[in-house]
């Protein structure tokens, strides 16, 4: 009989490594689409497609974004325990509310979809219609029927430390999600002729179609993989847990994640209501201007942050059900371990990456959507929202893993006040210094984030006596390899050009660069131990 090779678990390092890579690979898929798809809609269509993201991603952290997390957490504490029937109706369980939330949330949608849509444009003209809005944001909604289950399926994956089902899963899901938004979009605009609105619609369908897709594949594995699902790793006199016990833990421990999806909303909301409106007030751009700036900076340069921010979603996935077995054991040493490797893990990547996108920012602009006057602009300065995001949602995730959810709840809500005090006031102020008026908005998000990073360190250090001491050592180190890249591509810039009018052109630059700068940067690393201090010694180590 042929065996399943994808149903191996994983430990710490290992899955956060499949993990990432699969999220990373439905990232690039994410933004590779966005070429065609652009040329599609254009600039208002961008602003459109923003619109409904936005409001989606809200309800999607009511319906889904904490559930995932809290199975797989309960589940991976269950089978440490050996409480297999509590393990199996937990499962159940989640299902029940999941699908619940999720009928919720799109009536709400359904039903407020013109309420939300004046709210969003209020009384600014001359882009798109309060008529366009609320249709986009009904058809989106109808993914949030089938996520909310999807997520449980996954959490069930991952609480067994199954990670690749789990991360294949995304890949199917983003690429159906690819396949409707470049041809639907496409047939339904240049070969129909049919409105703008309606072509963004049907490319919003598709995260229905991809979820759909997904949901079926994790299904089928779970079936053919029952054996493995139903094995005992003790055998134990398994006390008797009631529903209402596992209910009520299931929304204790999904209310911290599902406030970290929310809170982080917030940020998008205050953006939404505030940018456009801002821009035109405050800093004399047209309508029409302020729109493409939204679009800008809600999906077009947003999916660039989705790469970094992903490192951080597969690091995370990985450490808690890892985190939560140590705390359940209550192995001290191992927890801070554990914290210390994530933090290092993320550091590594990110900042490499987040300061190459800035500095490759104008020929990344130019491949995926041609000659703007904002965007490279845009892109060089948001890419660093994208490192910050992570660093404050893995630290925050860690204290909701401690069961801090006092500490959580301060450190979200301090981020998301500096955000709504500072947004408006960065613009003018920023439109004052005669510098971009829309780098006030990234500057508020960045202040946003990095304080409420600070703040879960210090809660960490203090309260639970985590050593960050080896972390600020390869930071250091992450710092000089990554600045040293960044100075010999300024150098290579002055040798090779930077940026081609000739869009495809532009691909073998951002090649050559991308080459260079991690090779310096893995040379460097590996010069100074910073790979082996990280990662450990079994990288290195010969197999016989």
């Amino acid at each position: 009989m042929r065996k399943d090779k994808t149903m191996k678990k994983s430990t710490f390092i290992k899955g956060a490594f499949i993990t990432t890579l699969g999220i990373v690979i439905s990232k690039i898929l994410g933004i590779v689409y966005v070429i065609p798809f652009h040329s599609v809609i254009g600039e208002d269509g961008g602003a459109l497609y923003g619109y409904a993201y936005t409001i989606y991603l809200f309800f999607m952290s009511l319906s889904s974004a904490g559930i995932p997390l809290a199975i797989s957490k309960i589940i991976s504490e269950y089978q440490t325990l050996g409480y297999h029937n509590a393990k199996q109706r937990a499962f159940l369980i989640g299902k029940r509310i999941a699908l619940l939330l999720g009928f919720v949330c799109f009536l709400i949608i359904l039903l407020f979809a013109p309420f939300l849509a004046r709210g969003i444009l209020g009384n600014v003209t001359g882009g798109n219609t309060v008529e366009d809005v609320t249709l986009v944001i009904r058809v989106i909604g109808t993914a949030i029927l089938i996520v909310p289950l999807l997520s449980i399926y996954r959490g069930y994956f991952e609480g067994h430390r199954f990670m690749s089902p789990s991360s294949i899963s995304q890949v199917i899901e983003q690429m159906l999600r690819v396949f409707v938004i470049i041809f639907g979009s496409y047939f339904t605009l240049k070969t129909l002729k049919l409105s703008l609105s309606f072509s963004v619609s049907i490319a919003l369908f598709g995260a229905t179609i991809g979820a759909v897709g997904s949901y079926l594949y994790l299904y089928i594995k779970k079936v053919k993989n029952k054996k493995k699902f139903n094995e005992k790793i003790r055998n134990i006199n398994e006390p008797i847990v009631s529903d209402k016990a596992i209910f009520k833990k299931i929304i204790i421990y999904a209310i911290p994640f599902i406030m970290i999806d929310i809170f982080k909303s917030f940020y998008n909301y205050i953006d939404m209501f505030t940018v456009v409106k801002g821009l035109v007030k405050y800093a004399q751009f047209k309508v029409i201007e302020a729109e493409a700036v939204y679009g800008m900076l809600s999906t077009w340069s947003a999916k660039f942050n989705m790469i970094i921010m992903s490192i951080t979603t597969g690091v995370i996935v990985s450490l808690i059900p890892n985190l939560s077995e140590s705390v359940i054991k209550n192995k001290q040493k191992d927890i801070s371990k554990k914290i210390s490797q994530s933090l290092n893990i993320i550091l590594f990547f990110t900042i490499p990456m987040t300061l190459g996108i800035s500095f490759l920012a104008k020929p990344i602009w130019m491949l995926f959507y041609g000659e703007s006057i904002y965007g490279p602009s845009v892109l060089s300065y948001y890419i660093f929202c994208g490192l910050f995001i992570g660093l404050f949602t893995a630290m925050v995730t860690t204290l909701q893993s401690l069961k801090d959810y006092k500490a959580v709840l301060i450190c979200l809500m301090v981020g998301v006040i500096i955000k709504l005090i500072l947004n408006v006031n960065l613009i003018i102020a920023f439109d004052n210094m005669h510098f971009p008026a829309y780098y006030g908005v990234i500057t508020a998000s960045i202040l946003g984030y990095f304080i409420s990073f600070v703040i879960s360190l210090i809660i960490l250090r203090k309260k639970y006596n985590i050593s960050f001491d080896g972390v600020i050592k390869n930071f250091i180190e992450i710092m000089c390899a990554s600045l040293l890249m960044i100075v010999i591509l300024y150098l290579l810039k002055f040798i090779v050009p930077l940026y081609s009018t000739n869009r495809i052109f532009n691909i073998f630059i951002i090649l050559f660069y991308s080459l260079i700068g991690i090779i310096v940067y893995f040379i460097y690393s590996l010069k100074t131990k910073t790979i082996k201090n990280i990662f450990g010694n079994k990288l290195f180590k010969k197999k016989k």
